[in-house]
């Protein structure tokens, strides 16, 4: 048995050692990667069910990857198109703000200058549609990364869990039994559940703003898309921000209408009616762990933490609850022999 032990904790180094040197070796990629095994790790039942229907391994494999491609690919493309066709609407509607803006407070006048912030904030869109523009070779390469890691955690999705368990004392395995439940609602929570209320909101969205009369309606609708994924705060950041321009503009009756019209139904509806439906197959984080988890996680690691961040938070909540629940049964059981005594 103390053979057996050791022999496993030295596997386990070595796993460990192995894995820290492939971190290295693939700094660059190590994002891919990640968000490669976390996307499997939902796909996972939609291949065992295709393999349920009579599909092979790897047949089922390939088809699941390349839907999963195939959608990856077109919200890549779908935001390069609005950073880099669409810079020039932002840049007009940018432009058609007054250069100043007269503020009247307490019986006095106050002048805000913007000529100068109108002026950085163009620059900046530029820069980032360059950005995107130049970096296209790279992502096109890490796409196909993206893929072939994906098939090839599609076509043996147990592989990574056996050795875990083979590593970890069997006493242990509850606990990475606990741990791989806490890491798939998560995960679930956050591209099925996030992911189906973003693609609601881009649609309500892109209706809204039509019928409001806005300029670059697919390009608004996309970003309050996109905000969706930001806790707290959401697509109401873009409603507030349209009403200020048309505020300021003098367009008052459009600003109200996109306050109120577009803070229920683009900010309060898809919540309300999506989410409920999804949640009882898609758990979702509560809003103050989840928010720490993406802040934290983007502030720390960059945009794969928007998934990495409230992952890690999960676990550590599960944890957490492991060890109530450990010190719940220990206190049940020692309770009991104090009685029997």
């Amino acid at each position: 048995m103390d053979h057996a032990r050791h022999r496993r904790a030295v596997l386990a180094g070595v796993l460990l050692a192995f894995a820290v040197l492939a971190a290295l070796v693939l700094f660059e990629v190590l994002g891919t990667v990640f968000f490669a095994v976390t996307v499997a790790y939902v796909l996972v039942p939609i291949r065992n069910y295709a393999v349920g229907r009579g599909l092979s391994r790897r047949v089922a494999a390939a088809i699941v990857a390349t839907g999963a491609f195939a959608a990856v690919l077109g919200i890549v493309a779908a935001l390069g198109y609005v950073v880099y066709q669409r810079r020039g609407s932002i840049v007009s509607l940018i432009e058609s703000l007054p250069p100043r803006f007269v503020v009247p407070i307490g019986g006095s006048n106050f002048v805000v200058e913007t000529a100068a912030a109108q002026a950085q904030a163009i620059d900046a869109l530029q820069a980032v549609a360059a950005d995107v523009a130049a970096a296209v070779p790279v992502l096109v390469l890490k796409l196909f990364l993206f893929a072939i890691l994906l098939f090839g955690l599609l076509l043996r999705p147990n592989s990574a869990g056996r050795a875990l368990f083979s590593l970890v004392p069997g006493e242990y395995h509850d606990v990475l039994v606990a741990l791989d439940d806490r890491v798939r609602q998560t995960l679930y929570g956050i591209y099925v559940l996030q992911a189906a209320t973003a693609f609601g909101t881009f649609l309500v969205a892109l209706v809204v703003f039509f019928a409001l009369g806005y300029d670059s309606v697919f390009t608004l609708a996309v970003i309050a898309g996109l905000l969706q994924f930001i806790p707290v705060l959401g697509p109401g950041v873009l409603v507030g921000a349209l009403a200020l321009v048309d505020l300021l503009v003098g367009n008052t009756t459009r600003a109200v209408l996109v306050a109120v019209i577009g803070a229920v139904v683009v900010g309060a509806a898809p919540d309300a009616i999506i989410r409920p439906r999804l949640a009882s197959w898609a758990a979702d984080l509560p809003t103050s762990l989840y928010f720490i988890g993406f802040v934290g996680g983007i502030l720390t690691v960059g945009a794969i933490g928007v998934i990495a961040g409230p992952l890690v938070v999960a676990l550590v909540v599960e944890m957490v609850e492991i060890l109530s629940r450990d010190d719940d049964l220990r206190a049940r059981l020692d309770a009991a022999l104090d009685a029997d005594d």
